[in-house]
């Protein structure tokens, strides 16, 4: 009796969901790529551009922090290629969610879908929670001030008085969210516009004033310490570049919301790929021009780290400038905002149309075609936590929850690309499962042309000790900083051997046949693509710190609560399984 209960509960966690890209939907198609477009760039490109670079070249990159920013691009792309096939693949709202249900199965789609939501609603609320001060700022913190005087909170980790205004400004945009995705797109497009222009105005502003020379200042030491570096282009060396990186990654993250669009993007196999590509090259572009702006106009280490675009125009003479800067945070957070918020429901909406999370979370309205009580629900939760909570102490969850989806759409994306072919079925008999023949086929010695099940199930088990290999790797890299850059044996030998391994493993991968499926957009250079953006993503959550991980076991312990009590019996793929092919067709029987 117990082992048919842990038979059936094995086959609930790895059931997966059958997406077909014609698929009706309730969501109204009613997003150009010009559309998505826009929203990647608003969610991804907030006040960031106007703080990110001038505290990373000051304390740790220097005028090196455009080449930390290339990187930082370049591992955001991989992840954006990984998507954009996804996107392509899968069209259908619910981004990694729906991605790892197809490939994965239910039980790992939950843990993201619940980590996706995990990850928006802190995403929503310190992105408003940040307008918000930028706001008070203006007004000398007069909003602060009342509110304080009205109602003080002395509660360590909460904020020292409720923020309205916030829970007012994300009622707004929930509202905003509710009427139509048409409506709260053009609203992003705005913001955007105006962002982007004020971002273009800095830079074009900014080089009138430039002089290289001023990458090649170096800064007043004693002989005892030297705070900023060694001065010149790279003043923190390659270490200081890397760990910039590591930072300016951060700064590229909010594309993915363009994946959660599939159900209501014209063309989503086409606009999807497209929009994100489009939107992290032109963040990347931004990035990459007030940054050298930046560190020509002033030395690296004269800088304010805060506010370094309103100070820069101080010192050049151009007071009134920084109102049009002012102006482009604004507006920058706002189109944050609609991107930080605009995914979060569609999730909601995928989970509970599959039965995963209450139901009445995903009903749609007949008359705004969105799926209105998820919106206004999470719209509450985020103004909620805005309103009441110091997120500093949060806002790492929300990379985490990233940088975890991140890893598993490319993980899917390596398991789909050598899934099972339907050219082998066709014209192959089935492969025999001798040790000796699975040896081989490691080396692809066996001369497979076309993926079998064979080769499918172990290329998901490569993958598995791939990703086992990157955590230990991550760790050990995390942990040992000092000791491998030191060159100690001890660390260095076993994280050589670790890094063999991994290469033996990848090649493994790489000889193994492909299914040939034909996309309408497909990742290059697989597997190493997705597997170096594993690896990159793995090790940037090791190292995040103790708090964050706990406070994320935390929230993964609710979500499983949930699952177990009502997701795993409230299913709709628990009602239906199919068994086998006759003559006739597909037979359909009752599940467990």
């Amino acid at each position: 009796m117990k082992s048919w209960k842990v038979q059936s509960l094995c086959k609930a966690f790895s059931r997966k969901k059958d997406v077909t890209p014609s698929q009706d939907t309730k969501l109204a198609r009613c997003l150009s790529t010009l559309d998505l477009t826009a929203l990647g760039i608003g969610s991804t490109l907030g006040v960031g551009v106007y703080v990110l670079a001038g505290s990373v070249s000051k304390n740790t990159a220097g005028p090196a922090v455009i080449v930390s920013f290339a990187i930082a691009a370049i591992a955001s792309m991989f992840a954006g290629l990984c998507y954009a096939e996804f996107g392509a693949r899968v069209p259908r709202a619910g981004s990694a969610y729906v991605y790892s249900y197809v490939t994965m199965g239910e039980f790992t789609a939950f843990l993201i879908g619940w980590t996706l939501i995990l990850e928006y609603v802190i995403g929503s609320a310190s992105v408003v929670r940040g307008l918000s001060t930028y706001v008070d700022a203006l007004f000398n913190n007069t909003m602060r001030n009342a509110f304080q005087s009205a109602a003080y909170i002395d509660i360590s980790y909460f904020s020292s008085y409720p923020d309205f205004f916030a829970f007012g400004v994300t009622l707004i945009f929930s509202a905003a969210l509710a009427f139509g995705a048409k409506e709260s797109s053009l609203a992003n497009n705005f913001f955007t516009l105006v962002n982007l222009s004020v971002v273009l105005f800095v830079i074009i502003a900014g080089s009138l004033q430039a002089d290289v020379t001023n990458w090649k200042t170096k800064p007043t030491c004693t002989e005892e310490k030297c705070d900023y570096g060694s001065g010149g282009f790279a003043p923190y060396g390659i270490a200081g570049i890397i760990t910039g990186a590591a930072t300016c990654f951060y700064g590229f993250i909010g594309f993915d919301c363009v994946a959660t669009t599939g159900e209501e993007a014209k063309d989503p196999q086409r606009s999807i790929p497209i929009a994100i590509v489009a939107s992290l090259t032109v963040v990347f572009l931004a990035y990459f021009g007030v940054s050298t702006v930046l560190t020509t106009v002033l030395p690296y280490y004269e800088q304010n780290p805060d506010a370094p675009f309103p100070y820069l125009f101080d010192r050049i003479g151009w007071s009134w400038a920084k109102w049009v800067v002012t102006i482009g945070a604004i507006c920058g957070l706002c189109a944050s905002l609609l991107g930080a918020m605009f995914p979060l429901p569609r999730v909601i909406y995928a989970m509970a149309s599959d039965g995963l999370i209450f139901g009445w979370m995903g009903k749609i309205s007949s008359r705004f075609h969105t799926p209105i009580m998820g919106t206004f629900s999470a719209g509450i939760l985020t103004g909620v936590l805005a309103a009441i909570f110091e997120l500093t102490q949060l806002v790492n969850m929300m990379s985490i929850g990233t940088l975890l989806a991140y890893s598993i759409v490319a993980a899917c994306v390596l398991i789909l690309r050598y899934e099972e072919s339907e050219a082998y079925e066709k014209k192959e008999n089935p492969d025999p499962r001798t040790l000796t023949f699975i040896a081989k086929q490691l080396i692809n010695a066996n001369k497979l042309k076309h993926s079998t099940k064979l080769t499918s199930q172990i290329v998901t088990i490569l993958v598995t000790c791939y990703v086992l290999l990157c955590i230990c790797i991550g760790f050990m890299a995390s942990m040992y900083t000092n000791e491998i850059a030191s060159g100690k044996n001890t660390i260095v030998v076993p994280l050589a051997l670790l890094i063999i391994l991994l290469l033996v493993v990848l090649s493994f991968i790489y000889l193994q046949p492909t299914s040939g499926k034909k996309l309408a957009f497909s990742v290059p250079l697989v597997p190493f693509l997705p597997a170096l953006s594993i690896l990159i993503n793995i090790y940037l959550m090791m190292m995040l710190d103790k708090m964050t991980w706990l406070r994320f076991s935390i929230w993964m312990i609710i979500g499983l609560c949930i699952y177990f009590c009502y997701g795993v019996w409230h299913s709709k793929m628990r009602r239906i399984k199919v068994t086998n092919v006759n003559d006739n067709g597909y037979v359909k029987e009752e599940a467990w």
